[in-house]
């Protein structure tokens, strides 16, 4: 979805244009990272909230308080649809842009062009731009309030109220403002949220806004899973491209051109290229018939000869995780176990007077091993969480380690529920009993259930012994994972097979979205007088 996206349009093109001259090899793993993600809308509403007072601290938590805030409370910045947010409510969107930018893409701050040690109103976000990053935040704050109001008042007309849940989670929000001006010496936390997001914030508005966005993140995700679909829904849609679907597994290996540069060879030059294509064609021989002679062969390459090199694999991977360079290739429906080929990875600048030029940085030699349609069923598990306690936390790190004591304390503990679990009725009921009483996970009220559970969703040891092909209905186990011991029992498998459930996720993220924008765009958006708002903000300032 659109709403609370940090990275500006201008911020995004600058970036893209910067990594068009990065090392190819740093883009595929950060293609690779993105892609890993499912396909899944998931709102970030709230989210913000969650960071939003800790990142919030390292910018400008000692400003000075100069004045009562009556000019920002009374000064209307921004009118969307029937509401006027005035300095101090709009200061709220501005600032959570600022700081999640930060948060997230602060390591690209100078690739950016943005220099966090100078006021965002006196650089502008590209050299042929007038616009600052004063205004560029304060657009995307606008664009953020319009959403987050659209939403808000499709959720007030549907008569959509909040559970007692997230009633709770704007408390907490509140008690959270509360700790931190205590905790950094503020005699209050009306001064504290003044510091933080200018001299209008007040305990009042800043609640108003938390709660206006939690309505919002709630009537969203609402709203997505009130939507339902046929099977007859799911068919139609992968007849479109059934391989979209499913998962692939296959091995690459990248030959960059500038390996092949020397003193006398240029890394752009045709010679370097035709170097590297050889090299990749040697990879991919009649001669190589399984991933391990294809690794033999790229340890064999004259290139490698001081290094131990060898493929990447990559394991039931997901079409959209697929890098987009192979794609094609690897998902085509022609594919074959043992299928390999060269592929080439090119890159295409345009001149000043428009001229278009496309470079090859260099080739990917992959090995094909084959695909899975994904239609295996998902499976539903209990658990009862016995969390490690105590621990020692790295400062600069903030890892957290258990000493060999400390984890078996909690594995005593979890072998303890077992055996009080098999004594008992050793029921699937007398199980969730047990969880509600005694799990460290949840509220209580759900059993230690977990439906639906898809490859992946969960940690290595909790997905291995979900998916585990042996695995029946009612067996139990004891896992450990980074969070503790985990007594498990196995409901059984889902209805619903993992196929299925990709397909229904992304025809709801596309019937969400749809309705979303739908929303916004209807909601009017009227520009006012926004001269209060922070826009000589120094990002790095303490």
């Amino acid at each position: 979805m659109r709403g609370f996206d940090y990275m500006s349009a201008s911020s995004k093109k600058k970036l893209r244009n910067e990594q068009k001259t990065a090392k190819m090899t740093e883009k595929q793993v950060a293609e690779q990272k993105e892609a890993r993600k499912l396909t899944l809308y998931t709102t970030v509403f709230v989210v913000v909230l969650a960071v939003m007072l800790v990142s919030a601290i390292a910018i400008g938590v000692t400003r000075s308080i100069s004045n009562s805030g009556v000019r920002e409370r009374n000064t209307v910045a921004l009118t969307v649809g029937d509401h006027e947010i005035s300095n101090a409510e709009l200061s709220y969107f501005y600032m959570s842009a600022i700081n999640n930018f930060n948060s997230s893409y602060g390591s690209y701050a100078a690739m950016l062009g943005l220099d966090t040690s100078k006021p965002l109103n006196e650089q502008t976000v590209s050299s042929d731009s007038d616009l600052t990053w004063a205004d560029d935040f304060l657009n995307t704050a606008k664009d953020n309030a319009r959403s987050i109001y659209a939403i808000a008042d499709a959720a007030e007309a549907a008569g959509f109220t909040l559970s007692e849940d997230e009633l709770a989670e704007i408390d907490s929000t509140m008690s959270n403002a509360k700790m931190y001006a205590t905790l950094y010496g503020y005699s209050s936390t009306k001064d504290f949220l003044k510091a933080q997001y200018g001299n209008g914030a007040t305990e009042e508005s800043y609640k108003q806004y938390v709660t206006l966005n939690t309505l919002a993140n709630a009537y969203y995700n609402s709203y997505s899973s009130s939507l339902t679909y046929t099977d007859a829904d799911l068919r139609a849609a992968e007849s479109e491209n059934y391989n979209k679907y499913s998962s692939f597994t296959y091995n690459t290996y990248y030959l960059a051109v500038s390996k092949y540069q020397t003193d006398e060879v240029d890394a752009d030059s045709d010679e370097a290229v035709n170097a590297a294509k050889e090299a990749a064609d040697s990879l991919v021989g009649e001669d190589i018939a399984t991933v391990e002679d294809f690794d033999a062969a790229i340890a064999a390459l004259d290139v490698n000869r001081d290094t131990e090199a060898s493929s990447t694999a990559y394991t039931d991977q997901l079409y959209s995780s697929v890098s987009a360079t192979v794609r094609d290739w690897v998902t085509s429906s022609d594919r074959k176990q043992g299928d390999k080929t060269v592929i080439a990875n090119t890159s295409t600048s345009t001149d000043d007077d428009g001229k278009e030029t496309t470079t090859t940085l260099g080739y990917y030699a992959v090995f094909y091993t084959g695909s899975n349609d994904n239609t295996f069923p998902l499976v539903n598990v209990r658990h009862i969480l016995v969390k490690f306690e105590g621990g020692t936390t790295d400062s600069t790190t903030g890892t957290t380690t258990y000493s060999d004591e400390e984890k078996n304390a909690a594995k005593e503990k979890a072998e303890e529920i077992l055996d009080e679990w098999m004594s008992g009725d050793a029921t699937e009921d007398s199980f969730a009993a047990l969880a509600n009483e005694k799990s460290d996970d949840g509220d209580g009220t759900t059993g230690g259930l977990y439906e639906n559970v898809y490859p992946g969703q969960m940690v290595s040891s909790f997905n291995d012994w979900c998916f585990d092909e042996s695995r029946q209905s009612g067996n139990t186990g004891i896992i450990e994972s980074e969070y503790g011991y985990h007594v498990m029992y196995f409901v059984g498998k889902s209805d619903t097979t993992y196929r299925d459930y990709l397909i229904e996720n992304e025809l709801r993220s596309a019937d969400t979205q749809e309705w979303y924008d739908a929303t916004v765009e209807a909601m009017p958006m009227t520009d006012g007088d926004t001269r209060y708002i922070r826009k000589d903000l120094v990002i790095s300032a303490s």
